[in-house]
Parts: structure tokens; C-alpha cells; sequence
């Protein structure tokens, strides 16, 4: 029988992610800086010919290091690219930084040129790397993601990240409806918000919600049908 708590191995990634954070201060780098501007996102990067100076942002969700360089992958909410960091071009304490401090889950810009992998994957060689901010919590294992139901539900945040078809629908879902609002707009349709608390249950048969409003000191139901005033 073990007496390790079930969220020890969570736990103890948390706290070495913490050491990381601090370590990276103590190098005078701060961890999470205010601004960093892209020229280009990670599909417009990957039209771009050979040699084309990028600037770039996102999500590190690959890393293999491989002695003197490393392999990395890098998502946006466009797609994702390759990158090459190797330590003779950012120079060695960048690059201790970046392969000691650094792990999938992150966020990282990187500036640097185009060029073409001997497997013809188009890569950004980097040339100065930026931590963009330093992720605490790991990511759901790559391989199988989050499928525990209950979960998804409850943190919709890793649910994005680690599902991709459900990502999808998440977009395609808010693009429908800016769709939809920018033609109701243009034939001059006004958008109405109504209360999300009422005074009166509305939706037909349907059973509502009810709370109590301690300002106003009587119960109140929560709407159903949104068209309902």
C-alpha cells in the first residue's frame, strides 16, 4: 500500500517549474514580459520562401535536445512551426538557458531566417530566443490527451489545448457567429443584451434556476429563453 499522494508527481513538476521561474529571475530575465511584437504567424511563416527574417510567438509543444542544438515546435493559433536553436548561433548561456529552463508548455518568441530541414520541413534557425512566459501546471500527456469527461468539462482551458478537433469547433462556433452578427448589422439590426437574472421564469415548462437577490431581497430566476426581456 503507498502513502504518496495521488497528486505527489503534479506537485513536485509544479514546484521544479517554480525553481525554474526562479532561477530564470535570478539571470535578470523576467519571465513574463509585457510586450514581444511577431511580424508574422506561424502559417503566414510557413509561405514565406527560405531565408525570410521572421518574428514569431507561441506555445512550445515539442522539444528534443540533441547536445549543441535543438529541435522545437512551436503553435499559435494559426498552426504550428519548426524551430532550430542551436548554441554557436544564440550563443551559450541563451542556450543553457533555453534547453535547462525551457520545457513544452511554454511560451517563446523567436526571431531568426527561414531555411529548409534535409527532410524539407521549412524552420525558423533562431537567432535570439524570448521567454515569453513560463508555464507552472504540465500539459496533458501528448499521446492520449484529456480524455477523462468529467475533466474536460471542468477545465475547458486543457481541453482546448490538448484536443485539437475540439479547438476547431471552438473557432468555427465564434466564427459562425461574428458571421452572422456582421450581417445582422449591415441591414441595421440593433443588439439587445438581456438580463440574465428576472423577475419571472420564463422558458415554457422548462425548470429554472432560482437564486435570491440580497440587494433587491426577493427570488430571482435565471433566463432560458434569451430573447425573453
Amino acid at each position: 500500500m503507498t502513502t504518496t499522494p495521488p497528486n505527489s508527481g503534479i506537485n513536485e513538476i509544479v514546484a521544479n517549474n517554480y525553481a525554474k521561474i526562479k532561477a530564470i529571475r535570478e539571470k535578470g530575465i523576467d519571465p513574463f514580459p509585457h510586450r514581444f511584437k511577431p511580424t508574422h504567424k506561424a502559417a503566414e511563416a510557413a509561405k514565406c520562401p527560405a531565408d525570410t527574417p521572421v518574428t514569431i510567438a507561441g506555445r512550445m509543444v515539442l522539444m528534443r535536445v540533441m547536445g549543441k542544438a535543438t529541435f522545437a515546435h512551436i503553435k499559435d493559433g494559426t498552426g504550428k512551426i519548426q524551430i532550430y536553436v542551436k548554441k554557436d548561433v544564440v550563443g551559450e548561456e541563451p542556450y543553457e538557458l533555453f534547453k535547462k529552463q525551457m520545457h513544452v508548455g511554454d511560451f517563446l518568441g523567436v526571431e531568426g531566417k527561414l531555411f529548409v530541414t534535409h527532410t524539407g520541413e521549412l524552420t525558423v534557425n533562431a537567432e535570439k530566443l524570448t521567454i515569453l512566459s513560463k508555464s507552472v501546471r504540465p500539459l496533458p500527456e501528448k499521446f492520449h490527451g484529456l480524455t477523462d469527461a468529467e475533466a474536460r468539462y471542468r477545465e475547458r482551458y486543457l481541453d482546448l489545448i490538448s484536443n485539437e478537433d475540439v479547438r476547431t469547433i471552438f473557432v468555427r462556433r465564434s466564427q459562425i457567429v461574428a458571421a452572422i452578427r456582421d450581417v445582422l448589422n449591415t441591414d441595421g439590426y440593433l443588439e439587445v443584451e438581456t438580463p440574465v437574472l428576472c423577475a419571472q421564469a420564463g422558458g415554457a415548462s422548462a425548470r429554472p434556476f432560482i437564486t435570491f437577490h440580497n440587494a433587491y431581497k426577493y427570488e430571482m430566476y435565471m433566463r432560458i429563453a434569451t430573447e425573453l426581456p
